[in-house]
């Protein structure tokens, strides 16, 4: 499911069973990403897919990338391996607004 910036946020802040995955490449990630998030990324094709078949299914994943496309992508894989419920950030990291950990 797709939710702009200020929806993925708001849903977040307010869930405590949020996990927040980010499925950027490392160098990527060493640019800066969302504080607490875990990385997983997505172009390790079937290691990525064997990576969130180890996930908790009773958690509720925010998953973002660059620009949302990827991160699409991967709520759909989510949804294929029996995790209901996935968000995907519109616009990616790229219209984010909030804090970034370097």
């Amino acid at each position: 499911m797709d939710l702009s910036q200020e929806e993925w946020e708001e849903q977040l802040e307010n869930d405590d069973n949020a996990f927040i995955l980010d499925v950027r490449t490392p160098e990527e990630v060493d640019e800066g990403y969302i504080p607490n998030a875990v990385n997983i990324d997505i172009y390790l094709g079937q290691e990525f897919v064997d990576e969130l078949g180890k996930l908790d299914k009773e958690k509720n994943y925010y998953v973002y990338c660059r620009s949302g496309n990827r991160s699409r992508q991967a709520c759909a894989i989510l949804n294929s391996i029996g995790i209901e419920n996935a968000y995907n950030l519109e616009g990616g990291i790229l219209e984010w607004e909030g804090d970034l950990t370097e």
